[in-house]
């Protein structure tokens, strides 16, 4: 059963990244390492964290 929101947090650093999963992370509102956000569980969120999934960790809400 899927819930409405997903807490992505970003554990490793952007550095020495290429500018698009760099863009990719600002896309999901991430700007510091450990950052958290909330974010909806639909379609294109998930396609972002499948692009920067090594850089993330996803979390189910209740």
């Amino acid at each position: 059963m899927s819930t409405n929101q997903i807490k992505v947090t970003l554990v490793r650093s952007v550095i020495g990244s290429n500018e698009k999963v760099r863009a990719t992370i600002r896309g999901l509102g991430l700007r510091k390492t450990n950052s958290s956000r909330v974010l909806a569980n639909s379609p294109h969120i998930r396609g972002m964290i499948s692009k920067v999934h090594h850089l993330l960790k996803v979390e189910e809400v209740e």
